[in-house]
């Protein structure tokens, strides 16, 4: 399976959809700043642990390359999460999922900028394919209330955080030949040392709400699934098939987040969801397709 990048992938955009779902959770019981230095404070704990080992291997190229890593840590992780969760207190968690489908055309754009990577036209028309399936999700069925909807600080904070694992998604392909769980470490210690600041800001304003049962139960899945083998998964995924195919599946928030809503949060499935899980999975399909045909030399 950890060869298996579709299955990889997949699983990742379940975990992260189930991200959002837990943190409109941890409204009022786990503070948002806190809750992501807890996150990836936990995280960088059990790896540290569990890939001492790896660590001692790898330690040159993790002091050689040690501020790109922070970095990486504290864009991705702690300002992705910060923005999240923070987002989550103003808006719903269906329109965080949503928000997030827009990822992948910024990891399009992002690896033009960057690294003059090219999107073949099959690639593009996979992902409008698969956006109009998010529109179809984020109007209910109803495209024309698109011209209606209001922005609220929410969805403002959501435009950072895509901004930001938009940049961070591209700018992965850089990384060193590290094991995983040395990687991780890393890119986890970019993410506390990067959230203090936000904890401390927290605290200061009177805001910090320590977690109660609840919290702790929010904190315990989001440092399992979405935090550790969500982005062990992703990491896999983008070395397996690129940033730019990788990114594609992220298109797949939105249903999960649909789906685990109804699950979790009692919503009713509409027919718009089944329209929208079409479009946005004949969109990964068609991409994904061209994107073996082309990395698959002819005999």
């Amino acid at each position: 399976m950890m060869q298996n990048p579709y299955v990889l992938l997949a699983a990742t955009t379940l975990f992260w959809a189930g991200n959002a779902i837990a943190g409109k959770l941890a409204v009022g019981h786990v503070s948002p700043m806190f809750l992501t230095a807890m996150r990836w404070g936990l995280v960088l704990a059990i790896l540290a642990i569990a890939g001492r080992r790896e660590i001692v291997r790898d330690w040159a190229v993790l002091r050689d390359r040690k501020w790109y890593l922070l970095a990486m840590g504290a864009i991705g992780f702690t300002l992705f999460s910060v923005a999240l969760y923070s987002a989550l207190l103003y808006t719903s968690a269906t329109n965080v999922s949503i928000e997030q489908g827009a990822i992948p055309l910024l990891v399009f754009i992002l690896s033009y900028l960057l690294f003059g990577t090219r999107s073949s036209a099959a690639q593009i028309a996979g992902f409008l394919l698969s956006f109009t399936g998010i529109v179809v999700t984020a109007t209910h069925g109803e495209v024309k209330r698109l011209l209606e909807l209001d922005v609220n600080f929410g969805d403002a904070l959501m435009i950072v955080a895509i901004f930001t694992y938009g940049f961070y998604t591209a700018a992965l392909r850089r990384k060193p030949q590290l094991n995983w769980m040395s990687l991780m470490v890393a890119l986890c210690a970019g993410a506390v040392l990067g959230a203090l600041p936000f904890v401390w800001a927290e605290a200061a304003a009177g805001a910090l709400i320590l977690p109660d049962a609840r919290g702790w139960a929010v904190i315990a899945y989001i440092v399992l699934f979405p935090s550790l083998l969500a982005q062990i998964m992703y990491i896999k995924g983008v070395e397996l098939i690129g940033a730019n195919r990788a990114g594609l599946f992220i298109n797949l928030l939105p249903i999960w987040g649909a789906l685990l809503a109804v699950t979790i949060l009692g919503e009713d499935f509409e027919t718009y969801h089944a329209v929208a899980l079409a479009l946005v999975l004949s969109g990964v399909l068609i991409a994904e397709y061209d994107g073996r045909r082309n990395a698959t030399p002819l005999p």
